[in-house]
């Protein structure tokens, strides 16, 4: 009981201002001698304070993460017009902000494309999401131009395996090769819809502190950075479960 006090005393103080005002002058003193005191003796308790106090906040950074992905959740999985992969009638949908540029992407790349021919249910909304530079931009409206001619799917792959950077003159290449009018593409890159979309897609990033690529959303539970595609089905099983 006397270890469970002394800790819930220390998250108070670290806690910060707000928590300690709770307590008069005389009352953080006294909590402060009797903490230096057991200190002395045990400092292992500092420790476990701390540890709680980082808990606390993780448990709060994923409520109100959760709560973000809900009332964003037309913007994340329901806007007209957004690239999809795999079944778009599937009866799970993840959504994937990506760089084309982005070499964790790519390794993410060359594993979900195994997933999605096993799995025929799954729907995944591709959000573009170029923050790696200026090449980004333009692989970025590359896809989008393609997708006007249904050849978002073919040129996202091309792209994500790339082992070079997507140059100009390789995106022309690869669109070309895969059948696309490039003359074409290169008008509907400077349509400012197009921008528009990839400056919604960065909007939405920052409202759900996306701080890097990939980052996926399953239900209302999003994962920064690259996962093993074993993480991935265990995620999607466990929606399809929720569901039913």
């Amino acid at each position: 009981m006397r270890r469970t006090f002394l800790l819930a005393a220390a998250g108070t103080l670290l806690g910060g201002r707000a928590m300690a005002q709770a307590f008069s002058d005389a009352q953080r003193g006294e909590i402060v001698e009797i903490l230096r005191d057991a200190l002395r003796r045990d400092p292992s308790i500092l420790r476990e304070a701390f540890g709680a106090l980082q808990a606390a906040e993780e448990r709060d950074r994923e409520t109100a993460l959760r709560g973000a992905i809900v009332e964003n959740r037309e913007a994340i999985f329901g806007v007209a017009g957004d690239p999809v992969r795999g079944n778009p009638r599937g009866n799970v949908t993840i959504v994937e902000f990506f760089d084309a540029r982005c070499p964790y992407c790519k390794r993410l790349h060359a594993e979900m494309g195994p997933l999605l021919r096993r799995d025929g249910n799954i729907r995944v909304v591709m959000k573009d999401l170029p923050i790696l530079g200026p090449q980004s931009v333009v692989a970025s409206r590359a896809l989008l131009a393609a997708q006007r001619q249904g050849k978002y799917p073919e040129l996202y792959d091309a792209l994500m395996s790339l082992r070079g950077e997507p140059t100009d003159a390789v995106i022309r290449s690869e669109a070309e090769r895969i059948g696309i009018d490039y003359a074409r593409m290169r008008r509907d890159m400077e349509d400012p819809s197009i921008q528009q979309r990839l400056d919604s897609n960065v909007a939405l990033a920052r409202t759900l502190r996306i701080e890097g690529t990939p980052a996926l959303i399953i239900g209302d539970t999003l994962v920064p950075g690259a996962i093993p595609v074993a993480q991935i089905e265990q995620m999607i099983a466990a929606e399809r479960q929720r569901r039913r």
